[in-house]
Parts: structure tokens; sequence; C-alpha cells
């Protein structure tokens, strides 16, 4: 029995492998995607989203757009990491998979009061669009079985010294989903600078031989070598398909349950995600945050969704 799920993201590269890891998995069902302004405007990731599906060859899962920024804030992009177009490298097919004319929080609804069982999401992106959902249709909170969400980090960030890029752009819907009560893991930095694009990883993923293989090896050509101009990270790490492990295979990432909060107000530290693993503030824990992850197993589940797209 396949877990059903929808995937909200922000394409950008390592949402693309998070997208292609949900639809090839035999333990998930994806449901639906929706899509938020992120790595790039949200004209770009809702044709990017379109694009990932097509090339795959995924039919018959819908494509809603969503918020086109932070619930309180103008919104900030990585065309840095992602090119102009939030998938630099190869030439971009056009989409044959459609734009749902509904809204991202109109079609997750949907989806979640169709379903014969509570539905989890994955978020690999700013958080937005979940936070709109909870606020304006709190009535479908019970449906969501969990969220889980690729950001944050339990040490340092990626966009300022103290904050990840999806925490940072969006800290408001964080705070906001994260107080929700709703089931909660974040999979951060600490664990997704673990999934590293080796040359050992790049020609497992192009072994598949499938035009969702090459297709990705063009991605990830373009990725990598951003990543070493940025950050010095020759072997970029593809962080958003962790998440997407979390409940593909369990057993592949370790969490931890503990108190999470989200910086607000800092000068130097907005968006930064307070987990305090220790207890120091006597607060009640509140969510399952990541600390493991068993690399070879989440590069074959990679490798396999690959390999059964074509």
């Amino acid at each position: 029995m396949s877990l059903p799920v929808i995937v909200d993201c922000d394409p950008g590269h390592d949402d693309v492998f998070a997208l292609w890891l949900a639809a090839g998995h035999p333990a998930l069902d994806l449901r639906a995607v929706t899509t938020v302004g992120g790595n790039v405007p949200l004209e770009h990731t809702s044709r990017n989203a379109r694009i990932a599906l097509t090339v795959a060859g995924v039919e018959g899962v819908p494509v809603a757009a969503g918020a086109a920024g932070p619930i309180a804030r103008v919104l900030q992009t990585a065309e840095w990491i992602h090119g102009e177009n939030g998938l630099g490298g190869p030439v971009l097919p056009e989409p044959t998979v459609p734009l749902d004319p509904r809204t991202a929080t109109e079609l997750m609804a949907d989806v979640l009061l169709a379903a014969d069982e509570p539905v989890a999401i994955v978020a690999t992106g700013p958080i937005t669009n979940v936070a709109v959902l909870l606020r304006d249709r709190p009535e479908v909170a019970g449906r969501i079985r969990e969220v889980v969400w690729m950001g944050g980090s339990t040490e340092r960030g990626n966009a300022t010294p103290y904050a990840e890029f999806n925490a940072l752009v969006d800290p408001e819907a964080l705070d906001l989903v994260v107080r929700s009560g709703v089931p909660f893991t974040m999979v951060g930095l600490n664990v997704t600078h673990r999934a590293l694009v080796t040359p050992g990883v790049r020609e497992r993923l192009s072994s598949a031989g499938t035009r969702t293989a090459a297709f990705a090896g063009e991605l990830l050509d373009f990725f990598c070598r951003t990543n070493d101009e940025v950050f010095g990270m020759p072997e970029g790490p593809l962080h958003d398909p962790v998440a997407v492990a979390v409940l593909a295979d369990p057993g592949c990432v370790g969490v931890r349950r503990t108190r999470l909060d989200v910086e607000l107000h800092g000068t130097e530290t907005l968006g930064a995600t307070s987990v305090d693993f220790d207890g120091m503030l006597r607060r009640e824990p509140n969510a399952d945050v990541a600390v493991e992850l068993d690399v070879d197993r989440f590069w074959s589940l990679v490798e396999a969704s690959l390999a059964r797209l074509g």
C-alpha cells in the first residue's frame, strides 16, 4: 500500500530530483504538485515542475501554482545557484503537463479531502503554501498525515551565517506551520550536505540509461559547477530528495524528537532554526529533526527511481 503524498516545491535542480523520487518510488503515490516562489520566481518554478514531470513521462498528476512570495516579506531568489530560469544547464523542453487552474491551496485542500486516508506533504522550498493552507483552510489540518520539510539546519546556514535559504525566505510561514500542531519533520543542511554528488554517484545515476537519467546528468553538470563557484563544493549536495526519502524509506534518514523554534526578529539570525536537542529551554518537543543519512541507501533510492521512470 503506497503512501499518498503532495510535493510542494520551487524547482530548482534538487527539487526536480525530489519530484522524480516521489513519482518513481513504489512506496509513494504522488497525488499533486504545488509550486511556490523561491529559488526563482513563481512563473519559472511552475513551468519547471511541469517540465520535470514531462521529461519523466509522469501523467495524471495535477500541478498548481501557489504563493508568488512570502507571507510578510519580499521574495529572495537563488539564481546564483540555479540559473535565471531555475534549471540552468540543459535545453528545456516545452512541458506537456498542463498547469491546473486551481490555486495551490485549492488543489491541496481538494486532494486532502478526497483521500480515504491522511496525506503527507513534502515541502522542498519556502513553506508559504503549506502555511497559507493551514491559515485559510484549517478544517483540512486533520487530513494531513505529516509535513516533511527540506530546510533549516542544526548548524550553520547557506544564505546567511545562521539561516538556510528556505527558512530565510519565509520564516513567518515556517513558524506558523511548526506551531500548527501538524506532525512536522525538518530535514536540514546538517544532513543534506552528506548527499554529495560525487563522481561515483554521477556514474551510478547515468547508468540507469533512461531519458530521465540523461536529463539529470545535464542538470547536475550545472548544479555542481555553481555549488563549486559559490560554496567551494564541486560535489554539490542534492538537498531536496532527502526529504522525500524520509517517507519513501524511513530507515534511510535518522531523526530525533526535539524542540524546534524559528528566529523571526534577529538582526543577524533571522530565519535561523533553533533546535534544542539538550532541552535547555524547557519547552515541549514539537518536531522530528533529521540527524543521520544512510548515504548509499539514499542514492540507491534515487538511482532506482530514475531507472523506473524511463
